[in-house]
């Protein structure tokens, strides 16, 4: 700001224009400089700010991104798979020892299923710790026939609230497959098989599907069966030196480790396609060191080792006219035939 006193009167005409002259020269003030310098950066503030809005914004998507293809490529269990879930965790959510009952009930069962009448006062004295004070003794059975229980094991558990469960055990009794419902109460660490069990009858036999009717290759089926006998006489010993020739490049199986010893192949499924089959293969097996012998008796019933039919599901691959074997395991069908 140009003082007033530059207009003074008292200056002499050429100290005026001296004082006109010295003005173009005069250095602007601090604080004007300043301003301006802080103005700009604020100009630069600003792209700042609108660049880390974009970095925001890019990350914002990118999680909405994965959020949406991690629900799309997971997608919720089947309902069967729910209820078993939500079956297991029922004793979590209400506390009731879920374990120490299914447990309880195996070593009750053990006990239950099993009754003669030349046992019958141990049977009352082993069902002590498990029925409730008071109770029949024998829980039920009246004394007369036999039952033998031969296996037994948890086919599921349904809690109904913190003290009160059924344990559903699956067992094989003299008589067949039977289904035992055990009610089980539960308090301050204390279990009592609180009523008599329910028999129920066993899952029924489902029918699986008949096998495939669909014709082999016959020349394919007539190469695999001059092939795969050798194949499985090393998969029977486990000689992996001798297997390898038989396997496709960077396949792996490991033998048996003669358990068994190959004997025949009675069946063989090979479907007609390209150079690579999955074919299904019915073998027999020679169960080593296995035979049927009657005690005291001067000859065995029969000399010849035990034999069991199993049936396989291969990969196979052709390779410059020879079938490699690419993966062996177990097959869900029976061949159609040979």
């Amino acid at each position: 700001m140009v003082r007033k006193a530059t207009l003074d009167h008292g200056l002499r005409p050429d100290e005026v224009a001296a004082g006109d002259e010295a003005v173009p020269s005069v250095t602007e003030p601090d604080e004007l400089t300043g301003r301006r310098s802080r103005q700009w950066r604020g100009a630069g503030g600003r792209w700042m700010i609108w660049g880390l809005r974009a970095v925001i914004w890019a990350v914002l998507i990118i999680i909405g991104f994965r959020g949406v293809t991690s629900i799309l490529s997971n997608p919720a269990p089947s309902s069967s798979g729910a209820a078993s879930t939500s079956n297991a965790a029922a004793g979590t959510d209400t506390g009731f020892p879920t374990d120490l009952a299914e447990a309880f009930a195996l070593q009750f069962g053990n006990v239950y299923l099993n009754f003669s009448p030349a046992t019958a006062g141990q049977r009352a004295s082993d069902l002590t710790p498990f029925i409730p004070v008071g109770s029949d003794p024998q829980f039920g059975w009246n004394g007369a026939g036999t039952q033998q229980l031969q296996s037994e094991q948890v086919a599921s558990i349904s809690v109904q609230n913190a003290h009160h469960a059924v344990v559903m055990l699956l067992a094989q009794v003299n008589t067949g497959l039977i289904e035992l419902a055990v009610p089980i109460y539960a308090t301050q660490g204390g279990l009592v098989v609180s009523a008599e069990p329910a028999l129920l009858p066993g899952p029924p036999r489902a029918a699986p599907p008949q096998p495939s009717s669909a014709e082999s290759d016959s020349a394919a089926m007539n190469a695999l069966s001059g092939q795969l006998p050798g194949f499985f006489r090393a998969y029977a010993s486990g000689d992996q030196q001798t297997l390898s020739r038989f396997l496709a490049p960077g396949a792996v199986v490991t033998g048996l480790g003669g358990a068994v010893t190959f004997s025949s192949i009675p069946a063989m499924q090979v479907p007609s396609g390209g150079s690579t089959r999955n074919i299904t293969v019915s073998v027999v097996w020679q169960v080593v060191g296995q035979s049927t012998v009657r005690p005291h008796a001067r000859q065995s019933v029969s000399a010849a080792p035990a034999g069991l039919e199993m049936t396989y599901q291969m990969t196979v691959v052709q390779q410059n006219g020879t079938w490699y074997v690419k993966a062996i395991g177990p097959s869900d069908q029976q061949p159609g035939g040979q």
